[in-house]
């Protein structure tokens, strides 16, 4: 007997998931090659008249009907009637880091009420009807802190809802570089079970440090994904979650680390050190042949004094517009008034990040302003003739693990950098993929 593998992929993006789980690696690949049957998928940008990412995805991988008849893939998930989404054993996907607070409704009978538009409780409206046995899903890794005035309050929600569920729930914070890949993005990652799954039962989890340090460094599901360094059971802490979401909402605070496990309301939590594999580098994914002369920058856009500088100061002088509108200006660190909303003046001051990304290192975290002029766009060198540009379309695409020309299906350039910008690390996906194949193997 194995688990039908079936997924239901929420806030889908062009598919970061869904290629993960399947190991595409090619936008010529076959949907009947598919291991993970998708049985619905949702994909909406709130305010957008042009829905590139939906676009995308369905251009590669068709739209799938609800259980009413009814394309609900493009709509915004709030609305979608949950009942209506088909059965699956597997839900993912991707959510904002938002203000997950609550407040007690003025009626008691429903019980609390989230803030509007916030997008976790659709998944978990969706996790209470459809019952899912297995989830997985991805944020930022500022979640385990956030807010900063409640440090750990928006993640508490989360696990009292998944405990209220009777769900076992695991977290890691991952740095793809760690791992092998070629971007330095750190993201947190959660993998929630029911209690009554055979992957549960065989944890044979005990409220016990000594039996929790196993389950973290050896045979829990991101201690076989992501190996990490053997842990310290006295490092461990532990706190308790309770039943009552609204009142982890106006007082729970916490120190969560980038590792841990809630089972029955209570919380482990530890700082653990990966098992690190070497990591593929730009130089390995920069074009090799010639690309357009678009993507090159103009030297006069490059510097504004001696290449050498790093630092303006502009406490005395504001530089003129020219001088503001070069890669060394914006990259460079500054000193420079600044006037607040109540007149006060202050020194606004930013260090200085590198100026041209090295081939012989990873790519840092990109932000969906990839490509613009922006302070954190990647400026590299040109493997045919050494002159300076930003990162093709292409290459962002090869940095996230993306088949190549992935987004190129109609959607504007700038959206193809923002789709990239926005989306997840694809082969973390198809290394946590190997272990869940093995607890759906074991499952009924």
């Amino acid at each position: 007997m194995c688990m039908q593998k079936t997924v239901c992929e929420l806030f889908a993006g062009v598919g970061g998931f869904r290629c993960g789980l399947n190991s595409i690696h090619s936008k010529d690949f076959s949907p009947s090659s598919e291991s993970w049957k998708t049985v619905w998928f949702n994909q909406w940008e709130p305010g957008k008249k042009n829905q590139w990412a939906h676009d995308c995805y369905v251009k590669h991988f068709g739209t799938v009907l609800d259980l009413n008849g009814n394309d609900t893939t493009n709509i915004d998930i709030s609305a979608v009637d949950k009942k209506a989404i088909p059965d699956h054993n597997l839900l993912v996907g991707g959510f904002p880091c938002q203000d997950y607070s609550v407040a007690r409704s003025l009626n008691g009978e429903k019980g609390i009420e989230g803030k509007k538009g916030v997008l976790w409780w659709s998944i978990w409206d969706i996790l209470k009807v459809k019952k899912s046995p297995f989830v997985l899903l991805e944020n930022v890794d500022r979640l385990l802190l956030s807010p900063s005035k409640q440090r750990g309050r928006d993640f508490g929600i989360i696990l009292s809802c998944l405990n209220n569920e009777d769900y076992i729930v695991e977290w890691r914070v991952v740095n793809a570089a760690e791992y092998g890949e070629v971007q330095r993005r750190r993201r947190t990652f959660i993998f929630a079970y029911k209690k009554n799954t055979n992957f549960a039962k065989s944890l044979n989890l005990k409220k016990d440090i000594v039996s929790i340090s196993k389950t973290l460094e050896s045979n829990g599901f991101f201690a076989t994904s992501f190996p990490v360094k053997k842990i310290e059971s006295s490092a461990i802490t532990t706190t308790e979650i309770s039943t009552d979401i609204a009142s982890v909402s106006d007082s729970f605070s916490f120190d969560f680390a980038n590792s841990g496990i809630m089972f029955d309301g209570s919380v482990y939590t530890v700082k653990t050190t990966p098992v690190v594999l070497k990591a593929e580098t730009l130089g390995n994914i920069i074009e090799k042949e010639s690309v357009d002369k678009k993507y090159f920058i103009p030297n006069e856009r490059l510097y504004f004094t001696n290449p050498e500088s790093t630092h303006s100061d502009e406490t005395e002088n504001e530089l003129p517009a020219e001088s503001r509108h070069t890669w060394q200006y914006i990259k460079g660190a500054k000193r420079k008034y600044r006037t607040a909303a109540n007149g006060h003046k202050y020194i606004y001051s930013e260090g200085a990040i590198p100026m041209i990304d090295e081939w012989n290192k990873p790519a840092r975290t990109m932000l969906t302003s990839e490509g613009s002029f922006n302070r954190s766009t990647h400026i590299v060198r040109d493997f045919t003739n050494q002159k300076i540009r930003i990162l093709t379309p292409k290459e962002t695409e090869r940095i996230q693990g993306f088949p190549d020309d992935w987004t190129a299906t109609g959607m504007p350039e700038k959206f193809r950098y923002f789709c990239m910008g926005n989306a997840l690390v694809v082969p973390l996906i198809t290394r946590m993929e190997k272990n869940i194949e093995k607890i759906f193997v074991a499952e009924p």
